[in-house]
């Protein structure tokens, strides 16, 4: 509730609020740490898909995925079965394993 309450505060004094998720989505894009270059195959993966991914290799799971995103556990593990179609990977451990990796080379985790 407290969160609302500064929203509404920012707003009431013509500041814009942006959400932690959406701020984290802004520094994503903007910071270049996610680049989208067509030769790579991670850069083929959806905004949505490269979030489940990105949180996947943060050790998350598709549980605290979904609360994170707001989506259904079912839409979070359509999303990792995509990833994984596209990342050529053949369980979900190796998705995981994956994520992992990616994200130890970044600093994410």
């Amino acid at each position: 509730m407290t969160l609302l309450v500064e929203a509404i505060r920012q707003v009431l004094r013509s500041e814009t609020y942006v959400s932690e998720n959406m701020a984290a989505r802004f520094l994503d894009v903007f910071s270049a740490r996610r680049r989208r270059e067509d030769d790579t195959t991670i850069g083929k993966l959806t905004d949505r898909e490269f979030e489940v991914f990105r949180l996947l290799g943060q050790g998350m799971t598709t549980r605290e995925i979904g609360q994170q995103l707001r989506l259904g556990t079912k839409t979070v593990e359509t999303h990792r079965l995509h990833v994984r179609e596209k990342l050529g990977l053949k369980s979900g451990p190796a998705l995981i394993k994956y994520a992992v990796r990616w994200a130890g080379t970044r600093d994410l985790i």
